[in-house]
């Protein structure tokens, strides 16, 4: 099995570059549909600061909101890192190498985005009717991104492995 997710022979008929070429094409895609959420994201947790209520959170409620801040900085940095490194390295004949890390930056982003769903919705429910209900929430949103991020996927993929064979 090859290192590249380009270098993979899908059965196409198209030359190395060409499918580095579509690979990417498909990460940048990928790539604006979670920046887009993640800018919606991050700008209605900076709006949350400039609330009249934000003066009344618990502290911890307001280091809570900060690591969330932080987290939401941190998944569009690490998922605009391919286009800087494309930027970076252009035209230097690399674009495989170029898709692989994207391809490697979109699951750490995916990672990251969960984890980031997952605080807000704790956050939103922790403020609004408790510890109980902030457990609850966010336990029920990871399990649906438990479930349809890794296992549907993983089971689609072993269903394609067994349809090749």
């Amino acid at each position: 099995m090859s290192s590249n997710i380009d270098d993979r022979d899908d059965g196409r008929p198209e030359t190395p570059a060409q499918r580095a070429d579509r690979n990417w094409t498909d990460v940048l895609q990928e790539l604006r549909v979670l920046q887009t959420g993640t800018q919606i994201l991050t700008g209605f947790l900076l709006a949350l600061a400039f609330q009249p209520a934000f003066a009344d959170l618990e502290a911890d409620w307001r280091a809570f909101y900060l690591a969330l801040v932080a987290l939401s900085a941190l998944s569009a940095v690490v998922a605009l890192a391919p286009v800087a490194l494309h930027r970076a390295v252009f035209q230097r004949g690399i674009k495989p190498s170029v898709v692989g890390f994207g391809h490697r930056c979109l699951r750490a982003a995916l990672a990251l985005v969960s984890l980031l769903l997952i605080g807000v919705v704790v956050f939103v429910f922790g403020v609004v009717v408790g510890v109980g209900g902030a457990v609850a929430g966010g336990v029920v949103l990871a399990a649906a991104i438990l479930v349809l991020w890794v296992v549907v996927p993983l089971m689609l993929r072993r269903r394609g492995r067994r349809d090749d064979a």
